[in-house]
């Protein structure tokens, strides 16, 4: 298995992550299948994303993105190019995201398990309704 560990800062306050990271979840369950759960908390929010062979956070709070995800055996394989790929999403959602971002992303051999937001347990559908 491998594990990705992607962190992008920003300056958007709560509110403008919270627009950014819920168009990402759309976004991801569109291009690459996922099934996406929004966790949206007082002080920051958790997107749990999971398909066949990835399962994964992505924790946002008022100034910053970070992501942990777990690839299984065959996904692995490919995991420069799936983290290129979800580096280049929130790249593209976040503006000025080079300003703030950590090049390369940080990614780390292990999970990050005692990384967990804040939040309400009010789960929502991010393919659902639009905010």
């Amino acid at each position: 298995m491998a594990d990705l560990h992607i962190l992008r800062e920003h300056a958007l306050g709560l509110a403008k992550a919270r627009r950014i990271a819920f168009e990402w979840a759309e976004q991801v369950e569109k291009d690459f299948g996922m099934e996406c759960s929004y966790e949206e908390g007082r002080t920051a929010d958790l997107v749990h994303f999971k398909r066949s062979g990835v399962q994964g956070e992505l924790h946002v709070t008022k100034d910053k993105f970070e992501l942990g995800a777990r690839l299984g055996f065959l996904l692995g394989a490919f995991k420069g190019r799936i983290e290129s790929e979800i580096v280049a999403m929130l790249d593209a959602l976040l503006p000025h995201a080079h300003a703030h971002a950590h090049a390369p992303a940080h990614t780390h051999a292990h999970a990050h398990p005692d990384k967990k937001a804040k939040a309400k347990p009010a789960t929502k559908k991010a393919g659902g309704a639009k905010k």
